[in-house]
């Protein structure tokens, strides 16, 4: 990719496929843009546009080559510690990133799949930050509080996941605190927040369990 620019009210660059492709999308809906290829000629979604859109997210960045390995499981990374002041915030900002790719469904039915492609890359990108986190109250506040946030989009903020893609995800991110309570007692604390509320699939009430008993 070369010339990545970002421009009034989005981005653009020369994306290199079958030949260069001058690629442009929306800041505001990663999905809307316009690409030479076949593909975005016909007004659909194209890996050039999805490119960019990385390229944006990224701040103008080429991927690490760590942030290519596709991680699509949660896993608990058993190590005890907190994070320091540096790294809590590099965590939230990672965070606040990859839930950019989960937004609301407002196109027409021919960009569902793309759609729900992006809210895979979302869920992918936030497995691979929560699989990395030490264990600890601290840090299982960080994951309430995104669970929380991903709740109220799926309740209030028009995710279409139809696909049960940000649903599988939050509950593997529930399993993983309940690993979190049994290595650490004191993660409990951190589900005080979920007392009284109502999520979409009722995920809180494995976790409130911990703090009954």
């Amino acid at each position: 990719m070369t010339k990545f620019e970002e421009g009034i009210g989005g981005y653009s660059a020369v994306v290199v496929g079958t030949k260069p492709y001058r690629v442009s999308v929306e800041a505001r809906r990663y999905d809307y843009g316009h690409c030479e290829c076949y593909l975005g000629q016909n007004d659909t979604l194209c890996k050039h546009m999805v490119a960019v859109a990385i390229r944006a997210v990224t701040g103008g960045k080429p991927l690490s080559e760590e942030d290519k390995k596709l991680v699509s499981q949660v896993t608990c990374s058993g190590k005890l510690g907190e994070l320091s002041k540096s790294e809590l915030a590099a965590t939230k900002k990672a965070i606040t990133a990859g839930m950019r790719y989960i937004k609301s469904y407002e196109g027409p039915s021919r960009i569902w799949f793309s759609y729900q492609s992006s809210l895979s890359e979302g869920c992918n990108r936030l497995s691979k930050i929560v699989s990395e986190l030490p264990v600890s109250e601290q840090t299982a506040k960080v994951l309430v509080d995104m669970l929380l946030r991903l709740d109220d989009r799926l309740c209030r903020g028009g995710v279409d996941d139809s696909d049960g893609t940000v649903g599988g995800f939050i509950e593997e991110v529930v399993s993983m605190l309940q690993e979190y309570a049994k290595l650490d007692p004191a993660c409990t604390k951190a589900f005080d927040a979920l007392n009284g509320k109502e999520t979409c699939f009722g995920w809180e009430e494995p976790l409130l369990e911990f703090v009954k008993n």
